[in-house]
C-alpha cells in the first residue's frame, strides 16, 4: 500500500506541472495587458513598457514559466501585481474561508445524498421512489447559480430569514451551504440508489432476511456497507466540479474565499494570483483524489487482497 501511495504522489508532480505549463499558455495568448490595468488608461506608452520591463513581462514565454517554476519551488508564489502584497499571504488569508465551505457542503451532502438513495431504493418503483429520484434529477440539472439566487430572493429579500450575503453571523453559511450541497447530495442519492438495488438482490443479503435479523441490521450493516464503495469513487470524482462550483457560490454570497480572490485576479490580469490560485486549486484536487483511492482501496476487501499477494509473492521470491 506505501508503495501504491508513493507512485500516486510521484505522478503528481508531472500533473501539477502540466498544469502550471497550460496555465502560462493560456494567459499569454490571453488578449490584455497588466501593466496598462495597473497604471490606467491615461499612462504613455513609455510609462507602460517600463513597467512591462520591471514586471518581466516582456521576457520570452520559457524564461518566465521557468522563472515562476524556480520561485515555486523555493516557496516564493510572487507578489500581487494590483496589490503589491504576497500572495501567499492573501491566498492564506482567503483559504480558510473555502475550505469551510466545501467541507460544511460536503457533510451535509453525504448526510442528506445516503439516506435519499437508500429510502429511494428501499421502496423501488413506488411513488417514494419516484418523487425522491425527481428531486435528485431536478437538482443533478439545475445551474448552482440560478438555484443561488433563487434562494437569496425568498429567504433573504422576501422572508428576511438568513443574511444576504457575506459572513457576519454564522447564519450566512447557510444558504452558500445549501446552494453548493444540492447537486452532490442529487449525485449520492443517484449512485446510491442504484448500488442498493444490486447489492439487495445478492444472496447474502437473502440469507441476513432469512436469519431473522431487523430490517435496520440487514439495510446498514449489510447491504449498505457494500453499497457505499462506488459511492466513494463518485464522492471523489465530483470533488473537481464541488470546488468550481464552491468559487461560483463564494461570488454570489459574497464570501471573501478563493473565489472572490481567482476573480478579481482575472479582471485584473494579475498574472501571480491566477497562476498560484489554480496551482493551490489543482493541488487540492489531485490530494482528495489521491484519498478517495486510498479510502477506496481500503474499505474494498479485494484490493486489500490484491495488495496483500503482492507482497507474499514478492516476500516469498525474495526467501
Amino acid at each position: 500500500m506505501l508503495k501504491y501511495i508513493g507512485k500516486r504522489l510521484l505522478l503528481l508532480i508531472p500533473v501539477l506541472l502540466g498544469i502550471t505549463l497550460v496555465v502560462q499558455l493560456l494567459i499569454d495568448i490571453t488578449p490584455g495587458d497588466p501593466a496598462k490595468m495597473i497604471l490606467g488608461i491615461q499612462a504613455t506608452p513609455e510609462r507602460v513598457e517600463a513597467l512591462r520591463e520591471e514586471l518581466g513581462l516582456n521576457d520570452p514565454l520559457p524564461v518566465r514559466y521557468g522563472r515562476y517554476l524556480w520561485n515555486v519551488l523555493h516557496g516564493d508564489f510572487g507578489n500581487s501585481l494590483k496589490s503589491g502584497l504576497p500572495v501567499v499571504q492573501e491566498m492564506m488569508q482567503r483559504f480558510p474561508y473555502t475550505l469551510i465551505l466545501v467541507i460544511l457542503s460536503f457533510i451535509l451532502a453525504i448526510l442528506l445524498g445516503i439516506p435519499l438513495g437508500v429510502y429511494a431504493a428501499m421502496h423501488q418503483y413506488t411513488l417514494r421512489d419516484n418523487i425522491a429520484m425527481f428531486v435528485a434529477i431536478f437538482f443533478v440539472s439545475m445551474p448552482a447559480f440560478w438555484f443561488a439566487l433563487m434562494l437569496v430572493q425568498w429567504f433573504a429579500v422576501k422572508l428576511r430569514w438568513l443574511p444576504l450575503s457575506g459572513l457576519k453571523e454564522w447564519t450566512g453559511w447557510i444558504l452558500p451551504c445549501i446552494t453548493l450541497s444540492l447537486s452532490l447530495t442529487a449525485s449520492i442519492a443517484r449512485q446510491t440508489r442504484s448500488n442498493m438495488l444490486e447489492v439487495i438482490r445478492q444472496d447474502y443479503i437473502t440469507t441476513a432476511w432469512a436469519k431473522g435479523l431487523t430490517a435496520r441490521k440487514v439495510i446498514y450493516r449489510h447491504a449498505l456497507k457494500n453499497a457505499l464503495t462506488p459511492v466513494i469513487m463518485v464522492i471523489g470524482s465530483m470533488f473537481g466540479a464541488f470546488l468550481g462550483g464552491a468559487l461560483i457560490t463564494e461570488v454570489i454570497f459574497s464570501i471573501p474565499g478563493m473565489g472572490q480572490y481567482t476573480l478579481t485576479g482575472l479582471q485584473n490580469r494579475d498574472y501571480p494570483v491566477i497562476q498560484s490560485s489554480v496551482l493551490i486549486l489543482s493541488a487540492m484536487f489531485a490530494v482528495v483524489i489521491l484519498l478517495v483511492d486510498i479510502i477506496f482501496a481500503l474499505v474494498d476487501p479485494r484490493i486489500r487482497s490484491q495488495y496483500s499477494r503482492r507482497g507474499k509473492k514478492k516476500g516469498g521470491a525474495a526467501d
